[in-house]
Order: structure tokens, then C-alpha cells, then sequence
């Protein structure tokens, strides 16, 4: 069974496929094998890092298996994907169920997204010792497709309990908004892998509908989760420096291999 998504984010490696594994080498004057995995256990490949090369034996044994394989730029972000030309079986459903799902259908899983997302961030207030009834209160009333626009008042009360009164959601501004941008980038990045290697078409969305975007369902998707990078921000704010740098970008980073409570008890945020 497909289970492993496996993600290469070294630098300079050489990647091939021998006798059902994937081998991955690195490249220069000392050529080593760094490791192998077997192919019929990889969900989707994802190349994450720069120099990387690869052989056609290996596309075509990664195809012949239903996996994509994910090109990501330098920004961590996915830009491409070599998909499979029949696919797996359970891919085309899940386009077909996707094209095929109804307005009120879309309508109420954007209001059980909508409502997650206020729960956490009532969840990140409490954390922080500041009063999250109002947020929790607005999580309670959010109706199916969200009418109301509950989303935009609780990120309104939101942002002032959480970073202060003067504080201002501003994409183009310094500071704690450049690290909420940054750690956004890495999340929708993570984000879209994640759909990807589900088997999902990321432009097929539920509630995000610009023309020019193309990960629509992934930023759907990603709502909920928004608030963990929140919450390393409000935490980083206390003891480094608030601007983009190596160091806070590690940090936010690590947001990621955070645990969080579930139904099925604790998992990474990934």
C-alpha cells in the first residue's frame, strides 16, 4: 500500500531508480549512496531542494505507479507536477468528485473550515492569557457558507487580542507582518503538498475563487491551520528579533513538526 511521501530537500543530489527502489546519491568527486526507498511504498516525490538531477528510468517507474512527482521552487513552493497519464484509480474519482460537488455541499465545508479556524484561534488567545470568549462565541454562530462574514470579524477581534490594539493585517509591512507572510508561504507550501499527494486538484476550490490563482483549495484548506504559525510569531516576538532571518525562519519552520490534539490523538501539524 502507498504510504510515504517522500520529500528531497538536500542540495545536489542524483536521484534513480534500480531494481524497484529509488536510490538517491550525492553528486561531485566522492559519490556516495545516501539512501533508498522502495518505490512501490511512495504516495508522491516531492524535489524541494536545488542541483538536483534525476534519470527518466526513475519518471517513468514513479508513473507507472500512479505517483506524482512535485516540483518545488526556491520558495519552497510547488510550481509543477509530472502526473501520471492513466493515474491512479482513486485520483480521477477525486477530480470527478470535486467537479461534481454541489454549491451546498461547498457551502458547508467552508463553514466547518471556517468554524475551525475560529476555534483555533480562540485556542492560540486562551494560550495566551488574553480573553478568547468573543472569538469562541462567533465560532458557535458561523452558519453554512459563512453569510455572515464571521471569519472577518473574528480576525478582527482576533489580531488586537493577540498583537495589541495598534496592531495592523498588513501583507506589505515589516516586522510581525513579514514573519506571519513568511511562515504563511511555508504553510500553504506544505499545504499543497499535502493535496497533491491526496489526489486532489488544487485549483478546484471551495470557497477561494480568483482566476489567477491556482491553489485554491489549498488555500481553503490551509485556513485552519493559519493560527500555529500565529502562535510561534506571538512567541517569537518575546525573545528574537521581529524581521525575516535565517534563525526566525528556522523557527517558523518548525511550526510545522509541532503536535496537535486530534480525534486520533496527537500528530504533526504535517
Amino acid at each position: 500500500m502507498q504510504s510515504r511521501i517522500v520529500e528531497v530537500a538536500d542540495d545536489r543530489r542524483h536521484l534513480s531508480a534500480y531494481r524497484g527502489f529509488m536510490l538517491v546519491h550525492s553528486t561531485g568527486a566522492n559519490r556516495q549512496e545516501l539512501g533508498r526507498v522502495a518505490l512501490d511504498d511512495v504516495a508522491a516525490l516531492i524535489a524541494n531542494a536545488h542541483g538536483l538531477s534525476y534519470t527518466n528510468n526513475l519518471l517513468v517507474a514513479l508513473a507507472e505507479r500512479g505517483v506524482p512527482f512535485v516540483l518545488c521552487a526556491a520558495n519552497h513552493k510547488p510550481v509543477g507536477m509530472v502526473w501520471p497519464i492513466d493515474g491512479h484509480h482513486q485520483q480521477a474519482h477525486r477530480f470527478d468528485a470535486q467537479l461534481a460537488c454541489t454549491l451546498p455541499t461547498k457551502k458547508r465545508l467552508w463553514a466547518e473550515i471556517v468554524k475551525a479556524k475560529l476555534l483555533q484561534q480562540a485556542t492560540v488567545l486562551a494560550a495566551t492569557g488574553a480573553n478568547a470568549a468573543a472569538v469562541h462565541i462567533l465560532a458557535k454562530q458561523v452558519r453554512t457558507g459563512d453569510p455572515d462574514n464571521l471569519e472577518a470579524q473574528g480576525a478582527r477581534k482576533y489580531w488586537g487580542l493577540l498583537f495589541g490594539s495598534l496592531f495592523r493585517r498588513d501583507q506589505e509591512a515589516e516586522g510581525l507582518n513579514a514573519l506571519l507572510n513568511y511562515g504563511y508561504t511555508v504553510l500553504r507550501a506544505a499545504t499543497a503538498r499535502a493535496v497533491i499527494a491526496a489526489g486532489l486538484h488544487p485549483s478546484i476550490g471551495l470557497h477561494h475563487s480568483h482566476d489567477n490563482n491556482a491553489m485554491r483549495l489549498v488555500d481553503d484548506l490551509m485556513e485552519p491551520f493559519r493560527p500555529v504559525i500565529d502562535w510561534t510569531v506571538w512567541q517569537m516576538q518575546h525573545t528574537q528579533p521581529c524581521h525575516v532571518n535565517a534563525e526566525t525562519k528556522r523557527a517558523l519552520v518548525k511550526s510545522l513538526y509541532l503536535d496537535l490534539e486530534t480525534s486520533a490523538g496527537k500528530t504533526p501539524v504535517l
